[in-house]
């Protein structure tokens, strides 16, 4: 299911911009659809990662994920298991014949579930003589007896398995065959939510603060609130037990009603939750880089002059990100500093998002009644932003020849250096003139840019020659040659790009027209 519905799963929460309810409600329903907590914490703990998601956004979620993923216990309690096999049927079917890869994917998922029965009702029936061992009797008593020993174990077992869906089934697997009772199986279910936290942490290594912020919140949620129930285990569980006279359908009603009860405790308290974690997790904060447009407002569609002008805004906010881009990699690339090109990812997924935004806003704008002047100029705009966002792409290679003359330790010689440092110079000041251009109307720095552009292209070629002669005179390794010359062929296409927005200036932001 997270195949199938993966994109759409991103979209939802890239749009979340609510509050901590909102939060609570999407990783609910997200996580109750493709029934895995840990791939929601791990997609949350990602979106923290590349600025996607506030923390205080974040925590929400993952309350949310909490109670979803009760959602497979209340499945196995109405014993599924006896439907299994229809189930993988016809999931093998689907992955079989299906062409469609959502049709495989869904597929897939059925007969994933369906084995999952499977396993449960084969469980079921190969633990049913453990009811005689008394060792096993002695575990459960030990269990009943003494919750920290129950909540330890279902700690230990899904931080094994990574799954508290998969622990949760095995208890309600062993009430099917009558060898536990809720009051064993409650230290459990309390444990397996402790457990499932590992995959989030997991997922936080190596990841920025706000991220390692964000799993550590799931941990000291789920971790508290274990602690909060234990005293309170007996009234907890004659509460349970007004719910259903099944000991199976208990269980899995203790499983839902400790997440939304922890969840119900913990809502008034995300803000603070928030500010906490801040203080008390200290790391080095990372540049806010903002992924969604800051002048598009929808309102201004209606004055298309002045929502042209916020396009435009944002096309120069976005192009000021591909500037910082290059700079990134180039600062890279000539002071060996490896740790700096983790920031250009996701100023590149911030060029991607707000390219499609501004597409879409001037869409819009098109379906409105225009003028000749503002027809003209939304197609000229949409190019615009294109042409930026490849040079968000060229910074991207630029990134990667950084990293490949770091990771190899490539020599160049002080000429080449000296050469891309010039190079690189020119490109900067070409992307100057271009955000002012866009900025002023001006053409005068659009004629400007439109001469370096000639100017980059005879640079280019010289640089070539310049490194032939070095490779004949022996100042050159080969390796280094190639980086060398990729990177002045991306300055290159970055000018080409820059002119392509000079030549819209120049024509009064009118497609088409000489």
């Amino acid at each position: 299911m997270h195949k199938a519905s993966g994109q759409k799963m991103r979209k939802v929460l890239h749009s979340l911009t609510g509050g901590p309810k909102r939060g609570i409600l999407v990783g609910t329903g997200i996580t109750a659809l493709i029934q895995s907590s840990s791939a929601t914490t791990v997609m949350v703990v990602g979106f923290v990662n590349a600025g996607l998601m506030t923390l205080t956004q974040a925590l929400g979620v993952i309350l949310g994920a909490n109670i979803g993923t009760t959602v497979t216990a209340q499945l196995i309690a109405f014993k599924l298991t006896d439907y299994a096999l229809p189930i993988i049927g016809v999931g093998m079917a689907m992955l079989l014949i299906s062409k469609r890869k959502i049709y495989k994917n869904i597929g897939e998922f059925l007969l994933g579930f369906g084995i999952l029965f499977l396993g449960l009702h084969i469980l079921t029936e190969v633990v049913r003589p453990l009811g005689n061992s008394p060792v096993f009797n002695e575990i459960l008593i030990r269990f009943s007896n003494n919750p920290f020993l129950g909540v330890l174990a279902g700690v230990l077992v899904t931080a094994i398995l990574q799954s508290s869906s998969v622990t949760t089934g095995m208890v309600l697997g062993l009430s099917m065959a009558n060898l536990i009772d809720l009051k064993a199986a409650l230290p459990l279910i309390l444990g397996c939510n402790i457990g499932t936290c590992v995959t989030a942490i997991i997922a936080s290594i190596g990841t920025n603060i706000g991220a390692k912020r964000a799993a550590i919140a799931h941990i000291v949620f789920n971790t508290v609130g274990v602690l909060i129930f234990l005293p309170f285990l007996g009234p907890f569980r004659r509460l349970v037990s007004f719910t259903s006279t099944n000991v199976t359908r208990e269980i899995a009603n203790a499983h839902t009603l400790f997440n939304v009860i922890n969840t119900l405790i913990f809502i008034p308290l995300i803000p603070l939750f928030a500010k906490l974690l801040t203080r008390f997790v200290k790391g080095k904060e990372e540049e806010e880089v903002e992924y969604l447009p800051k002048y598009l407002e929808k309102h201004l569609l209606n004055t298309p002059p002045i929502a042209i002008e916020a396009s435009i805004k944002e096309i120069v906010r976005t192009l000021g990100l591909t500037k910082k881009m290059v700079a990134i990699s180039m600062n890279s690339f000539l002071n060996n500093d490896l740790g700096s090109l983790e920031k250009i990812t996701r100023r590149e997924e911030a060029v991607d998002s707000l390219r499609e935004a501004i597409t879409d806003y001037l869409v819009q704008l098109m379906q409105r009644e225009l003028g000749q002047e503002e027809s003209r100029k939304i197609p000229a705009l949409i190019h615009a932003i294109n042409d930026v966002e490849r040079i968000g792409d060229h910074a991207e290679n630029l990134r990667d020849l950084a990293e490949q003359k770091i990771e190899n330790r490539l020599c160049f010689s002080p000429e080449a250096l000296d050469e891309l440092k010039r190079m690189y110079a020119d490109v900067n000041r070409m992307i100057d003139c271009s955000v002012n251009a866009l900025q002023n109307n001006d053409t005068n720095e659009a004629k400007f840019i439109m001469e370096q552009e000639c100017q980059i292209n005879v640079m280019r070629d010289r640089l070539k020659n310049n490194h032939t002669k070095r490779l004949e005179e022996g100042k050159c390794n080969v390796l280094s040659g190639v980086v060398f010359l990729d990177i002045i062929s991306n300055f290159e296409k970055i000018g080409d790009h820059l002119n392509n927005v000079a030549q819209a200036v120049i024509q009064g932001l009118q497609w088409g027209e000489k």
